[in-house]
């Protein structure tokens, strides 16, 4: 009984520690279907700031966006990854 409380209380103090809050990730559509969610890239950088993720996620969106050519959108979400 006390090894499982030890586990729920390790397994409560790792995942405690988990917080992507500070988590962006940036995604585009597909010039094919304009409702695809393609994977750019993922902004998670420790910082004390928390919209320095959320700001830099931006301001490569807009680069990508102005790219000569480009007719696809670029946009940010907050959190890890979501296929």
């Amino acid at each position: 009984m006390k090894r499982n409380v030890w586990i729920t209380v390790g397994l409560v103090l790792l995942l405690g520690g988990c917080d992507d809050n500070h988590v962006f990730t940036l995604y585009r559509a597909s010039s094919l279907d304009a409702n695809m969610r393609i994977h750019i890239a993922t902004f998670d950088a420790a910082e004390s700031s928390p919209s320095y993720n959320q700001e830099n996620c931006a301001i490569t969106a807009g680069l990508f966006a102005q790219q000569p050519g480009v007719t696809v959108r670029y946009w940010c979400e907050k959190g890890t990854f979501r296929p």
